[in-house]
């Protein structure tokens, strides 16, 4: 359905109209399709009791019905692909208007509304891995949200060591960086002036009136704070990276003249590198977007569900990309992958020749059902004979029929 994107679900059993699609009719029926998914249940319904007996309580788990299923794609993310050294993390919204705690506005994003997920992925999009926040609880360190979600997100025992890690001004801050450098890891991200830890000394600081491309730096220990003027100031902090090693970026400026031209300014390179690498959360998204499963719910465990397959699909395609590259191979466009994907999934060859079609009933089959013999006509259900619609057709143009048919089937004619 994230290839084929109708407005509404039953739009793929329509069909009286030139927008009709016949293959989901042939996997399953619409009333089948829609029992399926308004009963979906990814847990052990003992233990959603259990845990509905404790809410109000600090042990009460607000995802508990999700909860196998959030374990098992984490599980599959870690195990299926190891990242490159160049990792970010990042904030994920998870569109929904459910009535629920879980709930988080943020102003900043596209999606304002929704379940508020901290993610880690790769450069290339890929969702190395992710946790949906659900409020405080009492396993924080004291220490902060944002240390709390990157330390328990970049874990050495299963990514190694030697990543750079690259975060905004949300979790950057010296105590986290100082810890990821004894983990083995680098790290680089804008930074808030006020936190702690940050140089709060003003002697040759920039102001104003500072020329574009000027750049001023602190150095503290490991920790590198530098801050560049472009058309507003740029915090930057990192442990990995110099001050400039000669990169320039193009940015218009007016001459003496008035005319405006494109001229070389210098650029950090800490900044040139979080420009590089930061994007992995924004490039999935991004995919999350031209091709989703999302449809609209109103069971907000169905919303999740629906983006974990989009992870699924997305991180499938990534992995895709990155064998086809690995074996000089053509890789296929997204489109072409997710048709192939669900192909195989349901076990039909892609490019079927002709659907298969319900067999036609013999002469005698229709007489049967028509004698009222068959087992559909025996039990009154006769909407789904074709030969009882037949003769309502015949009814409604002729305005005569048979003794036989009116004594037989007197309520089509009623």
């Amino acid at each position: 359905m994230s290839v084929c994107n109708f407005p509404k679900m039953s739009d793929f059993w329509r069909k009286k109209t030139i927008f009709h699609v016949a293959f989901p009719a042939t996997v399953m029926s619409r009333n089948r399709f829609t029992d399926i998914t308004s009963n979906l249940h990814v847990s052990d319904p003992e233990e959603d009791t259990a845990n509905e007996g404790r809410r109000g309580t600090e042990e009460y788990d607000p995802l508990q019905e999700l909860k196998p299923l959030l374990e098992m794609i984490r599980t599959r993310c870690k195990s299926v692909y190891h990242p490159k050294q160049h990792i970010s993390v990042d904030e994920r919204m998870v569109a929904t208007k459910a009535r629920i705690k879980v709930k988080q506005y943020m102003k900043d994003k596209p999606t304002k509304w929704g379940l508020k997920s901290f993610v880690l992925a790769d450069v290339n999009g890929y969702t190395v891995d992710y946790k949906l926040y659900t409020g405080k609880n009492n396993a924080d360190s004291g220490k902060g949200l944002s240390f709390d979600v990157v330390t328990e997100l970049v874990k050495k025992d299963y990514l190694g060591s030697g990543y750079v890690v690259y975060c905004d001004n949300f979790y950057t801050s010296p105590q986290l960086f100082h810890h990821l450098s004894q983990q083995g890891f680098g790290a680089c991200g804008t930074y808030r002036q006020g936190r702690v830890g940050v140089p709060t000394t003003q002697e040759n600081a920039l102001n104003k009136n500072s020329k574009r491309g000027s750049i001023r730096w602190i150095r503290d220990g490991e920790l590198l704070f530098v801050k560049w003027m472009d058309t507003r100031e740029v915090s930057m902090c990192t442990t990995v990276h110099p001050v400039y090693t000669g990169e320039t970026v193009l940015r218009w400026q007016k001459d003496n003249d008035g005319q405006s031209q494109r001229i070389p300014v210098p650029r950090p390179t800490a900044v040139a590198e979080y420009d590089k690498y930061m994007g992995g959360v924004d490039t999935s998204d991004q995919m999350f977007g031209t091709n989703s499963v999302h449809r609209k719910t109103k069971r907000w465990p169905m919303t999740v569900f629906q983006h974990l397959l989009d992870i699924a699909v997305t991180n499938s395609f990534i992995v895709h990309k990155e064998l086809s590259k690995a074996q000089q191979q053509k890789e296929m466009i997204r489109q072409a992958f997710q048709e192939e994907l669900s192909a195989h999934l349901l076990g039909v060859p892609l490019k079927a020749t002709s659907l298969s079609q319900p067999a036609k009933m013999s002469a005698q089959e229709k007489r049967q059902r028509w004698e009222g013999e068959s087992a559909l006509c025996a039990t009154e259900a006769h909407l789904g004979c074709v030969m009882c619609v037949m003769w309502v057709s015949v009814f409604r143009w002729t305005g005569t029929v048979s003794e036989t048919t009116t004594a037989k089937n007197a309520w089509l004619f009623k």
